[in-house]
């Protein structure tokens, strides 16, 4: 068969995920915290035919020798975790960070999940979750009858009574960095979990030693740009439309010589 036929088809399957990737990012365009994702393409192994280099003759050499390549894959996703526009709710549990780090999800099983999704509510214990009920950690609970709630940048949360204006302390919001947050896992619900490649938490006070400041009664849009999906998505399909073509040039060769031969 002609090796075309091969290569345009890995060019039809990349093509094919890299729309799979911007129907992703389009769809969570509303999704607090999102970060987007692209997709990375590799081209497959050369056939050497000629290496660049060898001699032509006794006293010259190629200077390109002759390398077909065999097609492309699609090697990875990679998130782009830049900052996302600040949405004002006037919420006083909404959150939004300017800058790096992620707040810390309990999970179930126990174990820690970080997420840019500041949109946390009180349960019936009056601790603060996630809106799938997941605590926030340092584990914060805010006492029955506690109004004018305030977070500072540092993640201080303070509080009044009614009918007694001193301020309560009512616990330290910490954020986790990572030197590589590329390298997060994500388990979906706003959530990634660590992995080797992302490295350990770096857990620290917000606005210290290179961590975000937290904002009150803000959060943090996702950041994709719909303007750039539209685009990529024309040009994803231009692509895949032109090694369409490929195969049907390939096949429309491979009638011809059946035909004539």
């Amino acid at each position: 068969m002609h090796p075309a036929l091969y290569v345009s088809q890995t060019g039809l399957s990349a093509q094919d995920t890299k729309l799979s990737t911007i129907s992703n990012n389009l769809a969570n365009v509303g999704t607090v915290g999102y970060k987007r994702d692209d997709a990375v393409f590799q081209d497959l192994l050369y056939q050497i035919k000629r290496d660049p280099g060898a001699l032509s003759s006794q006293d010259s050499q190629l200077p390109s020798g002759l390398q077909l390549g065999t097609g492309v894959r699609v090697v990875g996703t990679v998130k782009e975790f830049s900052q996302g526009s600040m949405q004002v709710t006037e919420r006083p549990l909404d959150m939004a960070i300017s800058g790096r780090g992620m707040f810390q999800i309990a999970l179930p099983d126990g174990s820690t999940a970080y997420t840019r999704d500041g949109r946390f509510q009180i349960n019936s214990d009056g601790q603060v979750v996630t809106a799938n009920g997941h605590a926030l950690e340092p584990a914060i609970t805010i006492p029955e009858g506690m109004n004018e709630i305030t977070i500072g940048e540092d993640g201080v949360i303070t509080g009044t009574v009614a009918g007694d204006p001193a301020l309560q302390n009512l616990g330290q919001i910490d954020l986790a960095d990572f030197i590589n947050p590329q390298g997060l896992k994500a388990i979906g619900n706003n959530l990634f979990r660590e992995t080797e490649a992302s490295g350990n938490p770096i857990v620290g006070t917000p606005g210290l030693d290179g961590i975000g400041a937290v904002s009150q009664g803000m959060l943090e849009t996702s950041n994709v740009d719909v303007v750039t999906e539209l685009v990529n998505m024309i040009t994803t399909q231009r692509a895949y439309e032109m090694n369409s073509k490929v195969v049907s040039t390939a096949d429309q060769m491979l009638q011809f010589i059946s035909q004539n031969v």
